[in-house]
């Protein structure tokens, strides 16, 4: 849609206001101990797991992909009641050069491939530049693409530049999915947050995604609970759902339970689901696995019976 710059100057955030809300979701709100299996499982179905490190090989990439067909031990399921082929992780996510690696060892298991792009994690390379490594990620079969935004134009304002370039990001991911990194760490203030990822959806943004996870402050609570009110303002105003993405700084499964509350009680239903709400995540699995190991002794079917608590 055009760049709508009053709603975007307009923007306004209570930062006292959304820490009061973060501090009582974690203290008011919390999933009955009989249900927290099934959400458990049901935050491993939203898991982008990834890997970003410079060491990266194709063997690493390979296992990851292993894990994500099967990311949750068979006992475990098999405990719950749980078919091994309603549990995978939602995608993953790696460097454009190790892409190809990923997607033939993902060949028909439905999972994507996610390529993060634009110059990752700075966004600052040549604009052309990025725009061809978009271009050549999908041409390598990613079917999702992570952007970074330059944060240097929310900083000074300069909205129709950021438009302007998530716009370009867009029209070269081409049927591809976009998740737009805003780096949130990064852009000063929580009303930048609002304003930078109404900027993103307005261009074209199918997720807004908070990190890169490389920086010093990266997925808080009262950032996705300004991400999602953003998101839900946009869908009042064009029936457009747009997805959310917590990456960086989530590594506990009281930390997975925590954004799937926020994303409960904020944007509804609708967005339970990976389609719309994704965890970027390379250690949490492991701790989502012990924990479901302490509930696999009351032999109950929480993910079927009531998966959303």
């Amino acid at each position: 849609m055009p760049l709508d710059l009053d709603t975007v100057r307009g923007a306004r955030v209570n930062r006292s206001a959304a820490d009061h809300r973060a501090a009582t979701l974690i203290t008011r709100r919390s999933v009955k101990k009989e249900w927290q299996a099934g959400w458990l499982l049901r935050a491993v179905t939203m898991i982008d797991l990834t890997t970003l490190a410079g060491d990266d090989t194709e063997g690493r990439v390979r296992r990851l992909c292993g894990k994500a067909r099967r990311p949750v031990r068979s006992d475990l399921l098999g405990a719950l009641a749980v078919p091994a082929s309603e549990v995978k992780a939602a995608a993953v996510c790696v460097y454009h050069t190790l892409v190809p690696a990923a997607c033939d060892a993902l060949g028909g298991s439905g999972i994507p491939v996610a390529a993060v792009s634009t110059g990752f994690p700075a966004g600052l390379s040549p604009f052309a530049t990025r725009l061809t490594e978009i271009r050549e990620s999908v041409a390598a079969g990613a079917e999702e693409v992570d952007v970074v935004i330059t944060r240097g134009s929310v900083l000074r304002g300069g909205w129709e530049r950021l438009y302007d370039e998530v716009a370009g990001f867009r029209d070269a991911c081409g049927d591809a999915h976009m998740k737009v990194i805003l780096g949130v760490g990064e852009l000063g203030t929580l009303a930048n947050v609002k304003r930078a990822a109404t900027v993103a959806m307005m261009a074209g943004a199918d997720f807004v995604k908070t990190s890169t996870g490389k920086e010093t402050v990266n997925a808080t609570l009262p950032v996705g609970i300004i991400l999602a009110r953003a998101i839900r303002d946009y869908h009042r105003a064009t029936g457009i759902r747009v997805g959310l993405k917590a990456a960086g700084g989530l590594k506990t499964a009281r930390d997975a339970l925590s954004w799937l509350i926020l994303v409960k009680e904020e944007l509804g239903d609708a967005w339970m689901d990976a389609r719309l709400f994704r965890i970027g995540a390379s250690s949490l699995l492991a701790d989502i696995e012990r924990q479901l190991e302490h509930h696999v002794t009351g032999r109950y079917s929480a993910f079927h019976r009531h998966p959303l608590g």
